[in-house]
């Protein structure tokens, strides 16, 4: 699972003007749409096309847990895609993204100083430049890993330094342990 990537998908989903299809069978149809063609989506899924074919008739109804959530992501990931586009631009452009997290987030400070790394609960909105860094990282298939780095130096400027006010000598926030995240648009 990756924490960071699927949070940011799940706040481009909440700009999506219609509902995604909820059953196997319709999800089964859009697939087939999008990838043209029974065979497509067999190999998407991994499943026979002969089982794709009997999904699209309303033969099978219930999928297994396992295939159920590779339907439901694959649907998702093209579900709306110009809405999809226009979310990032507006928020690489203008509205930023709001970052909510709980995690042990902080740096090297001397012990008891408020900036010691803790476990803090933090809510910031992050400026566009960053939500463009995020988005852009995530396109070109960046992990976890590089998108926590990115979102630790926008905490680290916007929270920490309060954006060039204060700690101007602070070079690394810690951003770990991380509990709960969610991403806004």
């Amino acid at each position: 699972m990756t924490l960071f990537g699927d949070g940011l998908d799940a706040a481009v989903q909440k700009a999506f003007t219609r509902p995604a299809p909820k059953s196997a069978p319709a999800q089964m149809r859009y697939l087939v749409r999008q990838l043209k063609g029974t065979r497509a989506v067999a190999r998407t899924l991994r499943v026979s096309q002969r089982t794709v074919e009997r999904y699209v008739k309303g033969q099978i109804r219930k999928p297994r847990p396992d295939l159920a959530a590779r339907l439901e992501r694959e649907v998702k990931k093209r579900w709306q895609p110009q809405i999809r586009a226009r979310a990032r631009a507006r928020a690489a452009t203008t509205g930023g993204i709001v970052i909510d997290t709980r995690a042990r987030i902080g740096y090297t400070a001397p012990i008891g100083s408020t900036d010691e790394d803790r476990i803090r609960h933090l809510t910031v909105a992050l400026p566009p430049q960053y939500a463009a860094r995020l988005f852009d990282a995530q396109q070109a298939g960046a992990g976890d890993q590089r998108l926590q780095e990115i979102a630790a130096e926008a905490l680290r400027e916007v929270y920490f330094q309060d954006n060039g006010s204060r700690a101007g000598q602070l070079e690394e926030v810690r951003f770990t342990d991380v509990e709960h995240l969610e991403f806004d648009l």
